[in-house]
C-alpha cells in the first residue's frame, strides 16, 4: 500500500513478481549452439503499479485505457515509474542497501497499462490491456556528451572523471524524483566541487563566464541547503536548486564537449 502520510487513503498498490523470461542476444547473428534450458532463461521482475481509486464501470475503464494508451501514454508510464521507484527508495532506505537503485525508463523491457479486477492485476492478468511504446532517446542530448569517446577517454586517462560530475548526477536523479531536500544538499557539494574542479578548464572558450555563473548560484543554493537540513525547503528553494542545477550540468558538458580526447 502507498499512502501519502499515515491515515491518508491509499493512493497505490504495489505488487511485486520475480519470472523468467527467454534470453535475449545484443551482438552479433544466431549461433548454434546445444540446448541448455538453465542458458536460456533469465530472471526479470515484473512490477504491477495499481491505482487504488478504482473506476466505477467498463465504460469508464475502456475510456480511461483510451486516455492512458494513446495521447496520455508518456505521463502513464511516467505516474508508474515515479510510484515505483518511490517503493525502491524505501526499499533502499529500510534495507540500507545503497546498490538498490531507481529504474529508469531506459532500462525497462516493456510497459503494458490494463484494467482488471483486484486479483487479476495483482497476478499480473488483465480484463483488458495495451503495450505502450518505448520512449524515444534523447538523441541531440547523447550526441553532445559523446560517451563512448568519453569512455575511452576515461579508461586510458586520456581525460578525469570530475567529482562534480557523480554528485551533480545524484542531485538530478534526487529532484527528478521529487526529492528536493536530497536534491539541494547533494547539489550543495556539487557547486562548491565544480567551482573548484573547472577551474582546471579555465582556458576553454566560455568557461570564465560560467563559472562566474557557478559562484552567483552559491548562495541560494546554501540557502536551500541549509532549509533542507532543517526540513523547511519551499518552493522558491526548490527553483534555486532546479535553476543552478541546469547551470551546472551546462557547464559540465560544455567542458566535455570541447575536451580533445
Amino acid at each position: 500500500m502507498v499512502r501519502r502520510f499515515a491515515g491518508d487513503d491509499p493512493r497505490h498498490i504495489v505488487v511485486l513478481a520475480a519470472l523468467e523470461a527467454p534470453r535475449r542476444r545484443r551482438f552479433g547473428g544466431p549461433r548454434k549452439r546445444r540446448a541448455d534450458p538453465a542458458a536460456a532463461l533469465v530472471e526479470v521482475t515484473r512490477a504491477t503499479v495499481i491505482d487504488a481509486g478504482g473506476l466505477a464501470d467498463e465504460a469508464a475503464a475502456d475510456a480511461w485505457l483510451d486516455r492512458a494508451a494513446g495521447a496520455g501514454a508518456a505521463a502513464t508510464q511516467a505516474e508508474a515509474l515515479a510510484v515505483l521507484d518511490h517503493a525502491l527508495h524505501a526499499h533502499r532506505v529500510a534495507a540500507a542497501d545503497p546498490f538498490a537503485m531507481d529504474v529508469s525508463p531506459a532500462a525497462v523491457l516493456g510497459t503494458r497499462v490494463g484494467y482488471g479486477t483486484g486479483q487479476e492485476v495483482a497476478d499480473g492478468r488483465w480484463t483488458a490491456a495495451r503495450e505502450l511504446p518505448r520512449p524515444p532517446r534523447s538523441v541531440a542530448r547523447e550526441h553532445a556528451l559523446r560517451p563512448q569517446e568519453r569512455i575511452a577517454a576515461l579508461l586510458s586517462g586520456r581525460d578525469v572523471a570530475l567529482a562534480a560530475e557523480l554528485l551533480a548526477l545524484r542531485a538530478r536523479l534526487d529532484l527528478d524524483h521529487g526529492r528536493t531536500r536530497e536534491a539541494a544538499l547533494q547539489l550543495e557539494a556539487a557547486l562548491a566541487a565544480a567551482c573548484e574542479e573547472l577551474r582546471g578548464w579555465a582556458e576553454l572558450p566560455g568557461m570564465p563566464a560560467r563559472l562566474a555563473e557557478l559562484e552567483g548560484h552559491r548562495t541560494g543554493v546554501a540557502g536551500a541547503a541549509q532549509a533542507a537540513r532543517t526540513g523547511a525547503l519551499d518552493e522558491p528553494g526548490v527553483t534555486a536548486v532546479r535553476t543552478a542545477l541546469e547551470r551546472l550540468e551546462a557547464a559540465l558538458r560544455a567542458r566535455t564537449a570541447a575536451a580533445q580526447f
